[in-house]
């Protein structure tokens, strides 16, 4: 009986994080007979995986339509309801982010323990009630009760989420998946956000945000319930033959933990060169239209973003074709110069065509900016504490950006216009590209594993 005991006691120390639902449903898979290639016998030969691509990008479309640039649509509404000023509009914006950011860098825990199924779902629920709150609102001591709710939708259907829902299905191919994945965040501005503003238009803010709250109730809350699920046991994408080593490495690896990974380089590149890059993104893309319009006028300045967005999309497909065959930080460097470069060809933009050529070039570089942490994490850090990293990266990252808004918005008071505020995106985006690539000279190429 203490030989039992002492086995199973050794057992525990050497597991790394899991969730108590996947290792029972693990435990009852384990008996499944398989066939040669990876899939349980009697089920179908079409990889469960890909399914989690299409309901993670369900998953994005709402989490950034209603998440990430609704919060634009409510505050104008509420701006002209209760006559609040351009201070307290960025504050809401600020604490919404940031108390956003302090859940998504918790979250870890609540996927580890309760899985992605009801994670997810938790955050679909909290999205709407958060959303459908703004339009029940009649004093403005309501308004922070709702955006709590949309803070807690948003920690659990942003980027975080979908690398997590993503990532244990994917191994050689991730970099596709996700990149694939978050194509619904692109969709959200393009579908979510025309359709508020047309109901807004027709029938009023309060029904806007009721229908498409009850959208997202009726097709993403039930498509989670129905895909989302534990990988079992022997199945695995096309490319994916065989564990790789560096999968069975990670799981002998000794604990990783925040304070280690705080104090190493390669993580800590990651973690600054994106969370400034993305407050600097975040920032302009808020002031973009405020910034466009004497230009362009408001129809110009939403065919600029249009093709932004447009690019952006395609553009992040495209990487998903050959993201898995480059080098992640190289390519991040990249993708800082491309949109520091974007902001200098906004810097002297003259005339329409010019803003539209430099929003195109703007699109080359938000497309992956938010793909692209957890495709460099994928590569460095052991598989089994990569919901730990990638939580405690975007978290990071969020809590940086919300300042962004604010930031531009003071540059442009102290100077008079956005030129100053421009500038100083571009010299982020150049520092960004300085961290990101540090780790490659000084060649700290080990896998990011505990001590």
């Amino acid at each position: 009986m203490s030989e039992f005991r002492q086995r199973k006691i050794c057992d525990l120390a050497i597991v790394p994080a899991d969730t108590n639902a996947t290792r029972n449903e693990s435990t009852a898979m384990t008996s499944t007979t398989l066939t040669r290639n990876g899939v349980p016998e009697g089920s179908s030969p079409f990889y469960h995986g890909w399914l989690v691509v299409a309901v993670a990008t369900l998953v994005a479309l709402f989490g950034w339509g209603l998440g990430f640039y609704g919060p634009a649509v409510y505050l104008v509404a509420l701006k002209d309801r209760f006559s609040w000023n351009n201070t307290q509009v960025s504050a809401a914006i600020t604490v919404y982010y940031l108390v956003a950011a302090v859940i998504i860098m918790s979250s870890a825990k609540w996927f580890e323990h309760y899985g992605a199924r009801k994670v997810v779902a938790t955050g679909i629920i909290a999205m709407a009630c958060g959303a459908a709150g703004l339009g029940l609102v009649s004093q403005q001591w309501h308004v922070p009760i709702a955006f709590l709710a949309l803070s807690v939708g948003w920690a659990f259907m942003s980027g975080a989420a979908i690398n997590i829902i993503v990532a244990p299905w994917f191994d050689r191919r991730r970099g596709l998946a996700v990149s694939l994945a978050l194509t619904g965040s692109g969709l959200g501005g393009i579908v979510v956000v025309p359709a508020l503003l047309a109901i807004r238009e027709r029938y009023g803010f309060p029904t806007s945000v009721y229908v498409l709250s009850a959208a997202m109730l009726l097709i993403a809350l039930p498509a989670v319930l129905a895909v989302l699920r534990p990988k079992r046991p022997g199945e695995h994408d096309g490319a994916d033959q065989q564990e790789t080593a560096r999968s069975d490495a990670a799981g002998a690896a000794s604990s990783w933990s925040i304070g280690t990974a705080l104090r190493d380089i390669r993580f800590v590149s990651v973690s600054a060169a994106f969370a400034i890059a993305l407050m600097a993104q975040v920032g302009f893309l808020t002031h973009q239209i405020a910034f466009l319009s004497p230009i362009v006028g408001t129809g110009g300045a939403a065919w600029a973003i249009g093709l932004m967005v447009a690019t952006a999309m395609l553009w992040r497909i495209s990487t998903g074709s050959f993201i898995d065959s480059v080098d992640a930080r190289t390519f991040s460097f990249a993708n800082f110069l491309v949109q520091a470069l974007a902001m200098v060809a906004f810097l002297f933009a003259e005339g329409s065509m010019a803003i539209y050529l430099a929003s195109c070039l703007l699109g080359l570089s938000i497309g992956n900016m938010i793909a692209l942490p957890g495709i460099v994490l994928q590569r460095e850090v052991p598989r089994a504490y990569f919901v730990r990293a990638i939580a405690l990266v975007v978290g990071i990252n969020q809590f940086t950006f919300a300042f962004g808004p604010a930031l531009l918005g003071l540059l442009r008071d102290a100077s008079g216009s956005y030129r100053l505020s421009i500038a100083v995106c571009c010299a982020i985006q150049l520092v960004a590209a300085a961290i990101i690539i540090v780790p490659k000279i000084v060649r700290t190429n080990e896998p990011l594993y505990g001590s």
